[in-house]
């Protein structure tokens, strides 16, 4: 995964990906290829998603620690 892949950029590929595959205007040829970096998009975005939910966690767990 590109080192400077942001979630937007991930999501919005992805999108454009599963428009490709819906509208079936992907040839056979590329299919396997469109599927793999499909399957490669969802993994970056969802390992996003789970490192900013723990991060803001811990933000608000810190939040709540100097309230007390």
């Amino acid at each position: 995964m590109e080192k400077t892949l942001t979630y937007e950029a991930a999501y919005n590929e992805l999108a454009i990906i599963a428009k490709e595959i819906e509208n079936e205007t992907v040839s056979v040829d590329v299919l396997a290829q469109k599927v793999k970096r499909a399957s490669e998009l969802i993994t970056f975005c969802q390992t996003k998603l789970k490192n900013t939910e723990a991060e803001v966690n811990k933000i608000i767990t810190q939040m709540e620690e100097t309230k007390s």
